[in-house]
């Protein structure tokens, strides 16, 4: 397997940031070990990540694909959340060791002028794409990228007024591009914890809430790609204050999902140990994958006990 010095930096600074802000991934990760169930997060394999764009000039899919698409990656199908007023496309990794990616955006001109208003208030600063600005080839710059603001802190009211229309444009306005979720294969995991209803109930047992919308378990039509996810950490998020100083409010930040992706037909005749990432259902669900987004949704968050 190849692997790539710069895709392997960026995607190690991405998990680093990330699991400082979500305790559960530690958690899980030292359960499952104390388990026998694997011996390190090295272990794990991580089926994709995500992120969430605004749908903006300069911004948006067509923005933060770019920092992908020069590392290998391809893009596949798109999808269309109706209600939430998204759009998506996955990526498919030059290498089966990689995760796959999966790239949503906020339609902005399908919110509220109001909405409209106080998002382009902030990111009418971005003049030009900003990956314009980056070079590729130093992961250093692009992990820099990633966790950097392109706008001023927004402010509590601002924030409250998007999460009133749009929980999706306050999380993704206030986070930028901080990793939304990074996702557990349970498939790869070995018997005893290999499929998600049994993960589920090992999470459970953890005391680890998880999102119960459209039920713990959303499974695509065909019955081969079973999701769940944990309900967002809260975190404290700094915001403007009216006399020009900061204020701290508790904010949805990110979670964890897990994804079993069961043998495809023509393939169920195959030993277990002969079965590769090839051989089972791939791609994503937009049933699925819609109700996933709700794990940053207060009605979600407002149900954590652990």
């Amino acid at each position: 397997m190849a692997n790539s010095p710069g895709l392997d930096q960026t995607l190690h600074g991405l998990m680093r940031r990330y699991k400082e802000r979500v305790p559960s991934v530690d958690k899980v990760t030292r359960a499952l070990v104390d388990c026998a169930a694997i011996h390190s997060q090295d272990d794990i394999v991580n089926d994709h990540i995500a992120f969430r764009t605004i749908g903006v000039p300069h911004l948006g899919i067509a923005s933060l694909e770019k920092v992908f698409l020069a590392y290998g990656y391809e893009r596949r199908d798109p999808y269309r959340f109706e209600a939430k007023k998204l759009n998506a496309h996955w990526y498919a990794p030059p290498e089966d060791h990689y995760p796959r990616i999966f790239i949503s955006e906020l339609c902005v001109n399908e919110l509220s002028q109001n909405a409209q208003a106080i998002i382009h208030n902030y990111t009418h600063v971005v003049t030009r794409d900003p990956v314009e600005r980056v070079n590729l080839d130093q992961w250093q710059q692009v992990d820099k990228f990633l966790h950097s603001s392109l706008w001023q802190l927004m402010t509590w009211e601002d924030y409250q007024t998007l999460l009133a229309e749009s929980e999706y444009a306050a999380w993704a306005l206030y986070n930028r591009y901080y990793l939304n979720h990074y996702t557990i294969s349970i498939h790869d995991l070995p018997d005893g914890y290999n499929t998600l209803e049994e993960f589920n109930a090992f999470l459970e047992h953890l005391g680890v809430t998880l999102n119960d919308s459209g039920g713990k378990i959303k499974a695509s039509d065909d019955g081969k790609l079973l999701q769940s996810s944990t309900v967002a950490q809260v975190v404290e998020g700094e915001f403007q204050s009216s006399n020009s100083g900061t204020e701290c409010h508790e904010i949805s930040g990110s979670y964890i999902e897990f994804a079993e992706r069961r043998v495809l037909d023509e393939y169920r005749d195959l030993p277990a140990d002969q079965i590769e990432r090839r051989h089972r259902r791939e791609g994503f669900e937009a049933g699925n994958a819609d109700k996933i987004f709700e794990s940053t949704y207060t009605t979600q968050t407002g149900r954590d006990k652990s």
